[in-house]
């Protein structure tokens, strides 16, 4: 199996100005081709350290990937630090400055002197036209190793690897016979050292595939990833599925790309349920994340945001005394909030939300990250305490909220 490594070049990326989408992309392309990303690396815009990392992955791998630093600017210096490194003279490659000078007359913009700069390819290389953009593209072999060069701007590095680098590995043998192939399971109620305890024979035991948990705010997501041909590595998939199934059960919200709003929304649709929702502490998320889904009318009636204890009694009928007796923040108000905005709107559920977002308003009986959630039904109103702490901050507290109230509609759906 080729190994490979994913060069990111660009201070931008060292100063956090951007993301570094681009070498996100290229991972899972390559992993698609079977190909494995070993090692990615990020350097600034500095001729002595781009040639001591690309120093490095030349020593270790059969196969860089770089994104950025091609251009015309004084800081577009990858591939000539790449060709000073191995002793490859620069000269201009025609087919490269006929697509840079094409570039500029077809956008009627002014051809400087700087541009020919973009043309000026190491010896023996192998240009890789850019249909998006004035920079191309360069491919060097060089000692039984292969360099990609793509610029920076996603599209065009998109484009350009797709197009014309993807066959070209698959000509030169570099994307093998076998694939990389993963699925993610999407878990929630349960966090990352609980999962991992409960899958850890299963990760110590299998090497193809591999299962890697990792947690993510509200939710802990387990990496199946299998490597082998497009007939074996399906089968590896399922097995290594239903196992960790079997071991975390309805906590397992999805496995894919679905996000846990999407699944109940469904659940809701599907199974023809009505909601009506009465929100205190997250202001309307619940109600937002449910409407993101299309055709939300056929599930979610609707919802009042009662912050104020005078519009839970007014609205949603939460007798004054309850208030009072008990506080806003209680397991009584949130009971009584839930159910009567079930009455009020007539729906088969009811999900309601009270709670100290903070950073204020907390107190040594009641702390910040205290919620209540309470789910209204034909059988009866089951509530929940949750104790989400200080560290998440206020929007982190009123998020985790809504996610546990999601789940809690997800599994009443599933019983």
């Amino acid at each position: 199996m080729t190994k490979a490594e994913i060069v990111s070049v660009g201070t931008e990326h060292l100063l956090g100005q951007i993301v570094d989408t681009n070498a996100q992309y290229i991972c899972t392309l390559l992993a698609t081709l079977g190909i494995a990303v070993y090692y990615r690396s990020t350097v600034g815009d500095n001729v002595a350290r781009v040639q001591e990392v690309f120093a490095n992955a030349l020593g270790r791998v059969d196969l860089v990937v770089s994104t950025g630093g091609l251009g015309p600017t004084d800081d577009d210096l990858t591939v000539a630090a790449v060709a000073e490194l191995l002793g490859l003279p620069l000269e201009r490659h025609e087919e490269a400055w006929a697509h840079v000078q094409d570039f500029f007359r077809r956008r009627n913009r002014p051809l400087t002197g700087q541009q020919v700069k973009q043309a000026m390819l190491p010896r023996g290389a192998r240009m890789v036209p850019n249909t998006r953009g004035s920079a191309p593209g360069v491919i060097v072999e060089h000692e039984g190793k292969t360099l990609v060069f793509t610029p920076g701007v996603p599209r065009e590095m998109k484009g350009m690897l797709e197009d014309h680098v993807v066959p070209y590995l698959r000509e030169r043998g570099l994307a093998g016979g076998e694939v990389i192939r993963s699925r993610i399971a999407r878990i929630v109620g349960l966090g990352e050292s609980l999962v991992e305890e409960r899958l850890r024979d299963l990760m110590r035991a299998s090497t193809n595939p591999t299962i890697a948990p990792y947690a993510h705010t509200g939710e802990c997501h387990v990496r199946i990833t299998a490597r082998g041909t497009e007939a074996l590595v399906e089968p590896l998939l399922d097995g290594a599925e239903r196992a960790i199934r079997e071991r975390l059960g309805n906590a397992i919200y999805a496995v894919g790309d679905a996000p846990l709003d999407e699944v109940v929304a469904r659940l809701l649709a599907d199974r023809r349920v009505t909601l009506a929702v009465a929100e205190s502490c997250t202001g309307g998320l619940v109600a937002h994340r449910l409407t993101r889904t299309p055709g939300a009318s056929s599930y979610l009636d609707g919802g009042v945001i009662t912050y104020s204890n005078a519009a839970k009694t007014r609205w949603l009928g939460v007798p004054g005394s309850l208030v009072e007796r008990n506080g806003a923040v209680s397991a009584e108000v949130a009971r009584a909030m839930a159910e009567g905005v079930r009455a009020g709107a007539g729906t088969d559920l009811a999900i309601a939300v009270t709670g100290v977002a903070g950073p204020t308003g907390g107190t040594e009986a009641k702390p910040v990250g205290l919620v209540f959630l309470a789910l209204a039904h034909a059988e009866g109103t089951d509530v929940r305490e949750f104790r989400f702490g200080t560290e998440p901050g206020r929007t982190g507290i009123q998020y985790l909220a809504s996610q546990s109230a999601l789940d809690m509609i997800r599994l009443h759906l599933l019983r």
